[in-house]
């Protein structure tokens, strides 16, 4: 089963980072269309903030060549960017595999959305499984600072701030409650099993789910990269 997640990317250098910079009142959304070449075309949605202001800081940010306001509905309004670099020029002096970085354009899985913020990116992605969100959390943990704030399964209900879902938690709430985190163990898994009224062994994919994303959370996600 896929995935869903939504995590930051804090690198100051990906492009359009000085636009939401001069213009914070703007929330900027991006996609980036690559089959343009070396230099991606942007599509860049702006909402609220200025429409002078915003065309101020794409004519003066230093990665944008040319832009074209291609149309208006109310606050919001949509341009095609030409970028002035291509990735490995905006990128080149901050990731060091930028090998890596084109791999990513081919992974299974779909960015749905990314919000341009002052110190880079929040992006809304589907993943095919753990694996590959695992290889693209993987790289901008490497190559810059990742932040994950929500992680689930397409299909389950929306998860509140830790990343887990209502029936993680509830599951999570029950087994502690029950004693089967206690040492001696005072409660069985069948014990809490019986309580969500589903299987032995669907309660314990449950709870490891659950703890796995605590996990990814909490330490995994703010792990130090240790030197080699």
């Amino acid at each position: 089963m896929g995935l869903v997640a939504e995590f930051s990317i804090d690198c100051e250098a990906l492009p359009l980072t000085d636009v939401a910079t001069d213009v914070p009142e703007a929330t900027v959304i991006l996609e980036m269309q690559f089959n343009h070449g070396a230099r991606p075309l942007f599509l860049v949605t702006v909402q609220d903030g200025p429409q002078s202001d915003i065309e101020d800081a794409l004519t003066e940010a230093y990665d944008v060549g040319e832009w074209t306001l291609v149309g208006r509905a109310g606050e919001t309004r949509r341009y095609q960017v030409i970028p002035a670099l291509s990735l490995e020029e905006q990128l080149g002096e901050e990731l060091d595999d930028l090998a890596g970085l084109e791999a990513l354009a081919t992974a299974d899985a779909i960015i749905e959305r990314i919000d341009v913020v002052p110190d880079g990116w929040r992006q809304t992605g589907w993943f095919a499984d753990r694996d590959a969100f695992s290889k693209f959390s993987s790289f901008w943990q490497q190559n810059a600072h990742f932040r994950l704030h929500r992680l689930t399964q397409d299909g389950e209900s929306e998860p509140a701030g830790d990343g887990l879902t209502d029936r993680q938690r509830e599951a999570l709430r029950i087994a502690y409650e029950r004693g089967y985190f206690d040492i001696p163990r005072q409660a069985a898994l069948e014990d809490v099993a019986m309580e969500l009224d589903i299987s032995p062994s669907s309660a314990s994919e449950r709870l490891r789910r659950a703890q796995t994303q605590l996990i990814e959370e909490t330490v995994a996600t703010t792990w130090p990269t240790l030197p080699d």
